[in-house]
């Protein structure tokens, strides 16, 4: 008598016979992620329930908490940091110690929909998807990345790897310094041989990052002679503080804008007689007089660029500017610490290109680099400078990130956990790819 098999058993055993690539082991962990897509799935929920805006603490240690337990289970070590020294809530660390590559799983547990947001809760908004505060950046990820390490111990294969797992409490809104608040990613970023990041990336699963620029701040402050405006120009008075803002910005524009890969974009500005600045709660307010020279003016803004060599070189170019200063006027520009770039690197392609074969073998096409233009930064950027290659972007599908909007596509939380399931068994056994890869 033949025994049945289930529609899903069939699927998954049809794929593998007309692919003939997938090895056993590899076969036990892709069954393992369909029979227990269900479970999966009330996870996220669960987690998406949880309110973990970055600056509610209680909430992204309950989101971290929750997934603690799950990782003892599999064998890790794991714990929630203690983030009250750079005034954030922690990170989910988990570790456990094997042979063969050292692997660094990336995600966070933190999202941009603060308690006050009416945007709280989970919810199914057409077949095969769902919205939710944080579900695709990157609550999702992060089921991903745990589902996969599921799936690897059903299939008998996770007990010998060597895996760190950091999900850290602030990646929407980063504590300061950076020094502390990144210490445990960089620790296990110099620990680690490769990263993968599972942000959602551009939101497609048809695409990965093998770059990301980076991000940082800045501060222009510039200072006039205040006068009655009758005699501004005059040279005993000059331009004023708004007219040499105006230099300054115009200059930017036209001596940077050509730079490729490169965005600077002024984001708030202020001017008058007295200006105020309330950094953190990004808010800026001035006084002045139509008739009066204006004596100060501020903008901030920020800085995206593909590598530390290009920020340096545009950081030089908008110091030289701000020097070129219009009669009687002075100002100054400050930098504040950023996200580093994860500049593009043979090695990152070589990853993508392993990663891209494994998505074919499982018959979900091809995966190719997103345009570092359309992605932003990411904590997967502080592991550029440690470790041997690093891919980010391996998280669940979705639309609308960090708005009331935010959807994820249910169905890529079973077919992304599957190839990163795929990615870390072959890493694990082939070692890292090579140029002859």
């Amino acid at each position: 008598m033949v025994k049945k098999l289930s529609v899903l058993g069939l699927l998954t055993l049809a794929c593998t016979q007309v692919l003939g690539s997938v090895s056993p082991g590899e076969q036990q962990a892709l069954r393992y992620v369909d029979e227990h897509h269900h479970e999966a799935l009330s996870l996220l929920e669960k987690s998406v329930n949880i309110n973990s805006g970055t600056m509610n603490f209680e909430g992204v240690r309950k989101t971290g908490e929750m997934l603690v337990p799950e990782f003892e289970a599999l064998g890790f070590t794991a714990t929630m940091t203690d983030g009250s020294q750079y005034d954030r809530a922690g990170h989910l660390v988990a570790k456990k110690t094997g042979t063969g590559p050292k692997i660094l799983l990336i995600g966070h547990l933190d999202t941009v929909f603060e308690p006050d947001s009416p945007f709280q809760t989970y919810e199914i908004t057409r077949e095969g998807w769902a919205k939710g505060p944080g579900i695709a950046d990157m609550k999702g990820g992060n089921i991903i990345i745990l589902q996969s390490l599921k799936a690897l111990a059903a299939a008998g294969e996770l007990q010998d790897m060597n895996i760190q797992v950091i999900m850290t409490g602030d990646e929407e809104s980063s504590g300061r310094p950076l020094a502390l608040s990144k210490a445990d990613l960089i620790d296990a970023a110099k620990w680690a041989d490769v990263a993968l990041g599972f942000e959602n990336g551009d939101g497609d699963p048809a695409t990965a990052n093998t770059s990301r620029r980076g991000a940082m701040g800045w501060t222009l402050t510039v200072k006039g002679t205040p006068a009655h405006s009758s005699q501004v120009f005059q040279p005993e008075v000059g331009a004023g503080a708004i007219y040499e803002a105006s230099r300054i910005l115009q200059a930017f524009y036209n001596q940077l804008r050509d730079e490729k890969l490169l965005t600077f974009n002024p984001g708030k500005i202020a001017g008058g007689t007295e200006v105020s600045h309330q950094d953190k709660q990004n808010r800026a307010s001035a006084f002045g007089k139509d008739n009066v020279v204006a004596e100060s003016a501020l903008v901030t803004g920020d800085i995206r660029a593909l590598s530390a060599a290009q920020v340096e070189r545009v950081k030089q170019k908008m110091q030289k500017i701000v020097r070129q200063n219009l009669p009687k006027t002075s100002a100054t520009i400050e930098f504040d610490e950023g996200y580093p770039p994860l500049a593009p690197t043979d090695a990152n392609a070589r990853l993508l290109n392993m990663y891209s074969q494994i998505s074919e073998t499982l018959d979900l096409g091809k995966v190719t680099a997103i345009d570092p233009r359309n992605a932003g930064a990411a904590d997967v950027a502080f592991t550029a400078a440690h470790v041997q290659m690093a891919l980010d972007g391996l998280g669940m599908g979705g639309t609308a990130g960090h708005t009331v909007n935010e959807e994820g596509d249910l169905n890529t939380l079973r077919t992304q956990t599957k190839r990163a399931a795929l990615l870390i068994y072959r890493l694990h056994h082939q070692g890292l790819p090579s140029t002859d890869s």
